[in-house]
C-alpha cells in the first residue's frame, strides 16, 4: 500500500462543520477518515454520508461491546452506513464476535453493497501491565493477553484487530499476512504522547506488522498538520 491508504486520519472532534473542514482540507492527501464515539454522539451518521460522498471510506470506531444480539443488529446497521471497517471489542467474547461477522455478511448481501471489514479492539494502548492486573483483574501478561483475544477474533471471523503498535509484531508472527493489524498509539517522534501509554513512530509500527496506523492530534495539533502528515508519509515511504 501506499503511504496515503496506510494512514487513518481520526476525526476526534465534536462539531460537523470542524469535521467537515478537516475532511476537505486532507481529502487529496486520506483515504481513510475515523469517526469515533465523541464525533458519531454529536452528529450521527451524516458525518460517514459526507465521507462516503466524497469518494473517501470510513473508520467507524464504536468499539461495539454488549450482549451477541445487540451487536449483531448494531454490526448490521453499521454496514448499512456503507463503513469501510467498523469494530467491536474482543472481551465481549466469541458469540458476540461470530454474530457480528454473520450479520454484516447477511446485511451486505441483502442490501448488495461491499461488505465492510469487521476488526476486534484488543486492549486499549491506554492500558498498560499495571492496570490490566491491578485494575482489570487479568494475570496474564500483556503479550499472552493480546495474542488470546487475537486468536478469539480470527476464530470469530473477523478480519483482524486493533492493537497497540507493541503488539503487531506478535500477532503478525502467529496469524500471518491475511490478518490485518490496526494501530493506534502512534507518535512520531518529535509529537508529544498525550494519554497513550504503549505507543511506537509510524516507521517502527509498520516494521512490526502494522497494516493501518491511527493518528489524529499528532498531525492535527501541529502547526501545520498538512506538512506534519507529509512527513510522515516520507519516513514510512520505504517500508
Amino acid at each position: 500500500m501506499k503511504p496515503k491508504d496506510r494512514i487513518i486520519l481520526a476525526l476526534d472532534v465534536a462539531d460537523y462543520d470542524e469535521a467537515e473542514r478537516i475532511v476537505y482540507k486532507f481529502e487529496e492527501h486520506i483515504e481513510i477518515f475515523k469517526v469515533g464515539s465523541e464525533l458519531f454522539t454529536s452528529v450521527g451518521p451524516k458525518i460517514i454520508e459526507k465521507i462516503n460522498s466524497i469518494g473517501k471510506k470510513v473508520f467507524l470506531d464504536l468499539k461495539f461491546h454488549d450482549i451477541p444480539n445487540t451487536v449483531a443488529k448494531s454490526a448490521a446497521a453499521a454496514a448499512r452506513l456503507g463503513v469501510f471497517m467498523f469494530n467491536v471489542h474482543t472481551l465481549g467474547g466469541l458469540e458476540m464476535m461470530k454474530q457480528a461477522a454473520e450479520a454484516i455478511r447477511q446485511s451486505s448481501l441483502d442490501k448488495n453493497i461491499d461488505r465492510p471489514k469487521l476488526i476486534g479492539v484488543t486492549i486499549l494502548t491506554s492500558i498498560d501491565q499495571a492496570a490490566l492486573q491491578d485494575e482489570l483483574g487479568i494475570g496474564l501478561r500483556m503479550s499472552a493477553q493480546v495474542r488470546h483475544l487475537a486468536e478469539l477474533a480470527q476464530r470469530a471471523g473477523l478480519d483482524g484487530v486493533v492493537a497497540s503498535p507493541e503488539d503487531a509484531e506478535n500477532i503478525r508472527s502467529h496469524f500471518g499476512k491475511g490478518f490485518l493489524i490496526v494501530t493506534p498509539g502512534i507518535r512520531p517522534s518529535w509529537a508529544s504522547p498525550d494519554d497513550q501509554k504503549r505507543m511506537l513512530t509510524p516507521k517502527e509500527a509498520l516494521r512490526r506488522g502494522a497494516d493501518y496506523l491511527v493518528i489524529g492530534r499528532a498531525i492535527l495539533s501541529q502547526p501545520n498538520p498538512v506538512g506534519a502528515l507529509k512527513r510522515i508519509e516520507e519516513e514510512i515511504g520505504g517500508i
